[in-house]
């Protein structure tokens, strides 16, 4: 049974025990179109009507990924995420793919630290399809043994090209200096030993545990009846055990050096980083503040590190918020002799965030990121994914007038505040590829001088795996 609020046709969450008022309620009907609904196990259904689009986007959102994984299970979600294809109760491999082709679908999964995502996209009519045939996948995958085999190559070829990724193996050790222990620093992938190891039972035992109605989302997006999907969507998922939310309690944040050098690199891999607020915490000033520093050509980072200096080829900044943690990322791809010089500039252009904020480059920031979430509203599974992480974070869909709105009301007083806030923690800093010896202890040496001012009366302007 379909739970609704009261006088409206399935619009906002209303979860068992969340205690939301009527005009929390209320937030959910200011996005037209969005409609959200709990069944009695706890599972979520998300509905988009999108009458300007001719596909739609099915996606079904389980809150399982590596942060739920123990060391000795690390890798296991991404394991389960290939295997749901290989076979069902009803269908083996070749009969699931050739159900989606022959309707034109593409199907595609992904695994991340806080969630595992299934998805298809093809025509609007196929809705109620899809929607049964990602059901099957997720609800009824079975495991074979002889598929587990040879899929089991298949995840080892791809543990080894990530092995010889420096930019990723540098992203690996950021986050394992980030949050040392805790299961948020480990990789999505896992360890070789752990792909080796994982048996048929292993599978069946995690999905059973983790795949429960409480930490199940379904959503639609296209031009579809919001009430078919609905139905659609009970009539698939209403029997899963309702279990309990896959809760784990928030890192705490620990920071350092890492390093790795790697043969057959030609460059040095840098990630540099410091802690921000959490999504629960609901402070977009991190992400203004990473548009601000490293996106576009005309940032302080790009413009000073690549059009002025030619200290590297590529740099990025990116806010990457989690529910539990929020990360502000530096990377950039450079070679050992302009490594020093790199982190010396790096340093002063942050300092100088926390001294002033270029009006001009606050306005750019903001309008980049405007543009970033329309884009993204204009892409169905995009929309569902940024709607899934708001209903598991905090238990509605924010419109996004409302996103706007909190964007804008960074300005450059919070700017300031927001970076000299991160100065004042200790960095993060993984370097991996070729590197030049001591490099650990002069980054660590220049990380901890006061960053030079910079030069009077200048203006510093204020960034998945398939199966």
């Amino acid at each position: 049974m379909l739970i609704h609020p009261a006088g409206s046709l399935g619009r906002g969450p209303v979860a068992a025990g969340e205690g939301r008022d009527n005009e929390s309620m209320k937030d959910d009907l200011r996005d037209p179109g969005t409609s959200v609904a709990t069944l009695a196990n706890g599972v979520r259904v998300i509905a988009m009507h999108l009458p300007h689009v001719e596909t739609v986007g099915v996606s079904v959102f389980v809150r399982s990924g590596s942060q739920h994984e123990s060391a000795r299970t690390n890798g296991i979600s991404h394991v389960v995420e290939h295997m749901a294809f290989k076979g069902t109760r009803e269908r083996d491999c070749q009969q699931i793919n050739l159900d989606a082709e022959r309707l034109g679908a593409d199907v595609n999964a992904h695994t991340d630290k806080d969630h595992t995502a299934f998805q298809m996209s093809g025509l609007g009519r196929d809705a109620g399809q899809f929607v049964e045939m990602l059901g099957d996948i997720v609800r009824h995958c079975t495991f074979p043994e002889a598929e587990l085999e040879r899929e089991r190559q298949v995840i080892l070829h791809e543990y080894l090209e990530d092995e010889d990724d420096a930019l990723s193996t540098a992203y690996k050790l950021y986050d394992k200096t980030c949050f040392g222990a805790h299961p948020i620093g480990q990789p999505v992938i896992g360890t070789r030993r752990n792909i080796q190891r994982f048996t048929r039972a292993d599978l069946l035992e995690y999905v059973q545990r983790q795949y429960t109605g409480s930490n199940t989302i379904v959503g639609i997006a296209g031009a579809i009846d919001p009430e078919a999907m609905l139905r659609a969507a009970e009539a698939t998922f209403a029997d899963i055990p309702a279990g309990e939310p896959n809760a784990i309690a928030p890192p705490d944040y620990v920071g350092g050096i890492a390093s790795r050098r790697q043969s057959g690199c030609s460059q040095t891999h840098v990630v540099l980083g410091y802690p921000i607020p959490s999504l629960r915490d609901d402070d977009p000033a991190g992400i203004v503040a990473a548009a601000l520093f490293g996106e576009g050509m005309s940032s302080p980072l790009m413009d000073q590190i690549r059009e002025r200096r030619g200290l590297a080829y590529y740099a990025a900044c990116t806010a990457e918020e989690r529910e539990l943690c929020g990360q502000f990322v530096i990377e950039a791809t450079t070679v050992p002799e302009h490594l020093d010089e790199l982190f010396v500039e790096v340093t002063r252009l942050l300092a100088a965030q926390a001294e002033h904020i270029d009006p001009v480059g606050l306005e750019r920031a903001r309008n980049q990121i405007a543009v970033r979430l329309l884009r993204d509203r204009e892409r169905p599974l995009r929309r569902l994914e940024d709607a899934a992480q708001d209903l598991f974070v905090r238990g509605r869909v924010r419109p996004h007038t409302e996103l706007m709105a909190r964007i804008h009301d960074v300005d450059a007083g919070r700017l300031r505040t927001a970076f000299a806030r991160l100065l004042a923690m200790p960095p993060t800093i993984a370097i991996a590829g070729k590197i030049p010896k001591g490099v650990n202890e002069r980054v660590l040496e220049i990380i901890g001088k006061r960053p030079p001012a910079s030069p009077k009366g200048r203006r510093v302007l204020g960034s998945r795996t398939r199966h």
